[in-house]
């Protein structure tokens, strides 16, 4: 319900001081920017997904049940086994909402796996590092395979994007790419930088 409230206030274009104090902004102000980048065709299955609770901790996460993975949901758990195992559950979830965001984007391809495999076959032009490296995509670590397919059930299921305030990039804080110096930083978890692209408004 929180949802669709607020996505009603942002189609009314009812945002800043005139929804300031009200607790549905309080609750939702960070998923302004990442719901103002969703196309209209993509709004309704997102408002449409039931709200989920998240306790960003490995006690919590390990109740969670993770089912058979389909395809989509295999996708990115192991994007992030392969680029966020080693980061907190924060850390994870954090690197699950850019990969989201990038769905409901149209800047990008509109399935996960689509967004994840984009550039593969081009060594070091794909999006996704460990897609093109030329390296073994070989899931050594079951018990962290475990843990961040829970991320990724949670996350294709519904659960909030909070963390990253609509970010559709991130790096590690050993690199410093190019597109780092233009894009406006949203959030540093754990080893990562994340980044929303900028908007480009047209000219009338």
């Amino acid at each position: 319900m929180k949802r669709i409230l607020w996505t009603v206030a942002l189609a009314a274009g009812l945002t800043g001081p005139v929804l300031a104090d009200t607790p549905v902004t309080q609750l939702m102000a960070q998923e302004t920017r990442a719901l103002r980048a969703i196309p209209g065709d993509r709004m309704a299955s997102y408002i449409s997904r039931p709200e989920i609770g998240i306790d960003y901790s490995r006690d919590w996460l390990s109740q969670q049940r993770v089912g058979t993975l389909d395809r989509e949901t295999q996708c990115l758990a192991e994007a992030l086994y392969f680029e966020a195992r080693g980061e907190s559950v924060r850390g994870q979830f954090a690197v699950a909402e850019v990969i989201l965001n990038r769905v409901d984007s149209t800047a990008f391809p509109d399935t996960l796996c689509g967004v994840i495999h984009q550039g593969t076959g081009r060594k070091y032009q794909c999006q996704f590092t460990y897609t093109c490296d030329g390296n073994s995509d070989n899931i050594a670590n079951k018990d962290a395979f475990d843990q961040v397919s829970r991320v990724a059930r949670l996350m294709v299921d519904g659960a909030p994007r909070r963390l990253t305030d609509g970010a559709t990039h991130y790096h590690t804080r050993s690199v410093n790419p190019r597109w780092a110096r233009v894009f406006p930083r949203t959030a540093t978890i754990g080893v990562h930088h994340f980044y929303r692209q900028p908007t480009q408004l047209s000219q009338n």
